[in-house]
């Protein structure tokens, strides 16, 4: 991980932060928007998300996040870490709960936050939009039903 902050002349980066598993799967097939943007992941190392960002700059999460305190506490001190060592364009995430410390600390520190809910929650919104909802800059959703849950979002259709 960078220690120094990037040069004020050079483009943010785009931070994109999800679970590994489904979340990661819906953030790769955003592939054609982000792949001009230099990025940088935040996920788990597992050996599947490993394999998937081969050759991308990866910032190991700490997990499993469900429930767990002492992950979300190391979460949170390793999202201040990422956010004080780059100069971040926008936070980008569908989740879970790894999302929740670096969109909060993202919008404290006036980082655009965009969330997209995840395709398989169309009736109830999911724990993390919930938590993550009172600091994001933009809330997209999958499917038309699920602005019963999220009337401010916008429909940007299924990305898998």
């Amino acid at each position: 991980m960078e220690t120094t902050t990037e040069e004020a002349g050079e483009p943010g980066v785009l931070l994109l932060v999800g679970s590994s598993g489904g979340h990661l799967a819906q953030l790769l097939a955003l592939r054609p928007w982000y792949e001009r943007w230099r990025r940088c992941w935040v996920t788990f190392d597992t050996p599947e998300a490993l394999s998937l960002l081969a050759g991308e700059e990866l910032v190991p999460a700490h997990h499993p996040t469900t429930r767990n305190v002492p992950n979300l506490l190391r979460n949170a001190v390793l999202a201040w870490r990422v956010l004080r060592s780059r100069r971040v364009a926008a936070v980008v995430t569908t989740g879970a709960g790894v999302a929740v410390p670096f969109v909060v600390l993202a919008r404290l520190r006036r980082v655009p936050t965009v969330y997209i809910e995840v395709y398989d929650r169309i009736d109830t919104p999911t724990l993390t939009a919930r938590l993550c909802r009172p600091f994001l800059s933009a809330m997209l959703v999958q499917w038309d039903e699920q602005r019963r849950q999220y009337p401010e979002a916008t429909v940007v259709g299924t990305l898998l």
